[in-house]
């Protein structure tokens, strides 16, 4: 891992979960550095802060799988991108 990509993901992680804060109108919750889409697109570029409830919890990408995840918190890995991008702008 470069010191650059190091970096960005920190600042991604220093956001606070994004369900947390842009889905679920909650404060700060702190949060890791989600690796988003297939494995095989792996990137630390690519990447969306979740709290580990939402990260690898009963409430998580990882633990209720992708699909189940997205329909309950009515989103997406893109979406989700997005809002991550959007507030690393601000």
């Amino acid at each position: 891992m470069s010191t650059a990509s190091s970096r960005h993901m920190e600042r991604v992680a220093s956001l606070g979960c994004v369900v947390c804060r842009r889905i679920l109108g909650r404060p700060y919750v702190p949060a890791n550095a989600h690796h988003c889409f297939d494995s095989a697109d792996r990137s630390d570029w690519l990447t969306i802060p979740l709290c580990p409830d939402h990260h690898q919890g009963a409430n998580g990408f990882h633990g209720m799988g992708e699909r189940a995840f997205n329909r309950m918190f009515k989103t997406s890995e893109r979406v989700l991108l997005g809002m991550t991008i959007e507030d690393l702008a601000k």
